[in-house]
């Protein structure tokens, strides 16, 4: 199968389900920035789900078809930058697992997962981007799982965060789940619960004003839990806090 080369300086945004869906503010934040740090910013309109529900339940046929769908439609870019470490991480390390028995898209996956990027990671390593917009307050920053542990971000959010002029809060447990994990919040609602009043006290004891993810399933979690509550604390995206504001 021909490959068109690499369209230069060029990135595809993966926006993911979720965003689209529950939060498509993100995304166009998430354009904003691509933007600011010097590259153009083309969505590809046929994009879908990355595949990671059917894999993640036990659908892998369902998944591979999606995977070769996605690579196909991928493909021609120089980067994909995708605002979730756990769909990042779906495309990066479990497409050319998925795929490697198919003799036309084992090696497509491959090359695929090389210009795949979480977008701290791609803002931060390729772009160097040094932040337009100015941020005051304290904020603590929530490591989502998938992204910490398939795609180690880490120190991105976080200098991209600093870079803009915010105060970084370290809390106890930034590592520890939220408890969201997808489906698992709704197999374990009693478990998932405990680790989420575990995770938002730990937050409201950094004493910060805002509590910062890279993940929106993890933010919808925690976010929904500080509303119940009634604890007086934001929960934001870092693309929300750090994209430069809209012209009128």
């Amino acid at each position: 199968m021909s490959e068109e080369k690499p369209r230069r300086r060029e990135v595809a945004l993966f926006a993911t389900c979720l965003v689209d869906l529950v939060r498509p503010d993100i995304g166009f934040d998430v354009a904003r920035l691509v933007l600011d740090a010097g590259f153009k910013v083309v969505v590809p309109p046929l994009q879908t789900c990355c595949g990671q529900p059917n894999y993640n339940g036990g659908d892998k046929s369902g998944a591979m078809a999606m995977a070769r769908r996605n690579i196909d439609l991928l493909m021609p870019y120089e980067y994909v930058v995708v605002p979730s470490g756990s769909c990042g991480g779906m495309i990066a390390h479990h497409y050319p697992e998925l795929l490697s028995g198919d003799t036309v898209y084992a090696g497509r996956a491959r090359r695929l997962a090389e210009r795949v990027y979480e977008l701290s990671r791609f803002l931060v390593d390729v772009a160097d981007y040094q932040p337009s917009r100015r941020l005051e307050g304290t904020v603590t920053y929530h490591d989502a799982c998938a992204g910490l542990r398939e795609l180690g971000i880490k120190s991105g959010p976080r200098t991209l965060l600093e870079r803009a002029g915010a105060q970084v809060v370290e809390s106890g447990q930034a590592e520890a789940c939220c408890g969201f994990g997808g489906t698992f919040c709704i197999k374990y609602p009693d478990i998932s619960n405990a680790m989420l009043e575990r995770k938002v006290a730990d937050i409201e004891a950094t004493g910060a004003a805002t509590v910062v993810a890279g993940e929106l399933g993890c933010l919808m979690n925690i976010e929904g839990k500080l509303h119940r509550t009634g604890r007086p604390i934001a929960a934001r995206h870092f693309a929300q806090l750090l994209a430069p504001e809209q012209k009128s």
